[in-house]
């Protein structure tokens, strides 16, 4: 019998694995096969423009407030040069994902005021900028509010007023530009340039390689990113900002770190080139910072000569919009393409997830509820209608074990997000962590089959009657039936060995 069981087992743990094999979308991201080769290592910007380097001037700071709707006003913080004299260039600041103040980018800023160029950071509004509902459209039209407001600003040349986007912000800087012929330049950094749906993928798949995670989690990225939300929304995760690109005319300077992980950070370059020869622009240089994260830091500070070579090539323009070198810095390296995302299929997309997932602890928590309704009979001294020895062991054995491994691959999906987002490593969580996963995926196989096959031989004994009664059953069925739910859900996930 027990060679049975663990025969049955096996099939079982086998079945599950070819279900998340099969349930699909695979992933399997294609190499890049290619890079950019900078002209030279050294980021300096080139011409025979002469501007002052960072920290010629002070700096001053002054908080304002700009109306972005009828009833709605934010805060902007606009860092000037003091003495600077005559007008001065102005760059106004887009900010990347997540909430943001006026406080935000204060040492870039103020770098870049001491070397004569007028900053101005407002606030991101806050209520129409949310996890599920992002309009990049409508984010640039507010962020023209503020730069009319540097526009006009004392000591400011209104011709000579730019935007930077980082991040996120550079998703809707071109949209800016190509709406507002006044931009007068456009600064991106770290700019994703694909959808923020591909891009994230990207990011996914980056961040857990360096990591070093199974090739079976790996799967979970596009069953994750590539359909839709529980409650619907994200619709700006497709947004596509190239043909905005493709109506760009101003300079460009485009900015990158090789240490970040989570941008094309060659992909995202060639693709905006492609839109700027569309655009018949041929003003662009670009910069890549060694070692150099998301926001152009190394350990926490800012990567050196970034700020410099911003300011000069604001300062320098016209004349550095096309300086040589046009590439420089150091050489990126991008292993994979970002490339669309396969859709999971209809049971597995949106509130399905949530709903199947539901069920099953549903299920499991109904069971214990029944249990006790079946013990009520006792009050009365008649006969409990409920689970008999060993199936009550076998299916608390059961539920314990199934919620067992959602406990622990949530809690291995969260551990291994803090390593990537944290650029570190540790070999014991992320190949311990996810031997720990898989057996107690085996261990639940095993007592489905345990708790079914002893449940199968009671029904058999029972021949008709009833010695364990309605209650007792239906407890058994909700168990094995939340169960399986909640099995198949983790094979989807990666939980059991691939079969394909």
């Amino acid at each position: 019998m027990r060679y049975r069981r663990l025969a049955a087992t096996i099939v079982v743990v086998l079945l599950l694995g070819l279900v998340g094999s099969v349930a699909g979308p695979g992933w399997n991201p294609q190499p890049l096969g290619h890079t950019i080769v900078p002209q030279t290592p050294d980021t300096t910007i080139g011409s025979d423009a002469v501007t002052p380097p960072v920290g010629t001037f002070e700096v001053a700071h002054e908080v304002v407030d700009v109306q972005v709707d009828d009833d709605v006003t934010i805060r902007a913080t606009i860092a000037s040069p003091v003495g600077a004299g005559g007008d001065r260039p102005g760059m106004l600041f887009m900010h990347g994902a997540g909430t943001a103040t006026h406080e935000n980018f204060a040492d870039i800023t103020t770098d870049l005021a001491s070397a004569g160029v007028v900053t101005m950071v407002p606030d991101k509004r806050a209520d129409t900028y949310t996890t599920r509902d992002r309009d990049y459209v409508g984010m640039a039209e507010d962020y023209l509010d503020s730069f009319e407001v540097l526009q006009g600003w004392p000591g400011v040349d209104p011709g000579r007023v730019g935007v930077y986007g980082e991040s996120e912000g550079a998703m809707s800087a071109p949209v800016a530009a190509a709406t507002e012929e006044e931009v007068a330049f456009v600064v991106l950094v770290s700019a994703p340039v694909v959808p923020i749906r591909e891009q994230g993928a990207f990011a996914a798949d980056s961040y857990l390689r360096e990591v070093g995670v199974p090739e079976r989690v790996l799967r979970a990225i596009p069953r994750l990113v590539g359909g839709q939300f529980p409650g619907g929304g994200f619709e700006y995760f497709d947004f596509d900002v190239s043909p905005y690109q493709q109506r760009m005319t101003q300079p460009v300077l485009m900015v990158y770190g090789t240490g970040d992980y989570s941008m094309p950070v060659v992909q995202g370059a060639e693709q905006l080139l492609a839109d700027l020869e569309e655009a018949g622009n041929d003003q662009y240089t670009l910069r890549y910072y060694e070692g150099a994260n998301h926001g152009i830091r190394i350990d926490g500070e800012l990567a050196g000569n970034f700020t410099d070579d911003v300011a000069r090539w604001t300062s320098g323009l016209p004349e550095t919009a096309t300086a040589p070198p046009r590439v420089a810095g150091d050489e990126p390296v991008q292993v994979f393409r970002a490339d669309p995302v396969d859709n999971p299929r209809w049971y597995a997309t949106g509130d399905m997830i949530v709903i199947a997932f539901l069920v099953g602890v549903g299920l499991l928590v109904l069971a214990p509820v029944l249990w006790a309704a079946g013990q009520v009979p006792r009050l009365r001294g008649r006969a409990p209608s409920t689970l008999v020895p060993p199936l009550g062991r076998y299916a608390a054995g059961l539920g314990l074990s199934t919620l067992a491994v959602w406990v622990f691959y949530l809690a291995y999906i969260v551990g291994v997000a803090d390593l990537a987002l944290n650029y570190r490593t540790n070999d014991l969580l992320v190949n311990g962590g996810w031997i720990v996963v898989q057996l107690g995926g085996v261990l639940a196989a095993g007592m489905l089959v345990v708790t079914v096959t002893a449940g199968w031989r009671q029904h058999r004994a029972q021949r008709g009657s009833a010695p364990m009664g309605r209650m007792g059953w239906a407890t058994l069925g909700c168990v094995v039936a939340g169960s399986v739910i909640l099995l198949v859900n983790a094979a989807y996930w990666g939980v059991y060995p691939a079969v394909l």
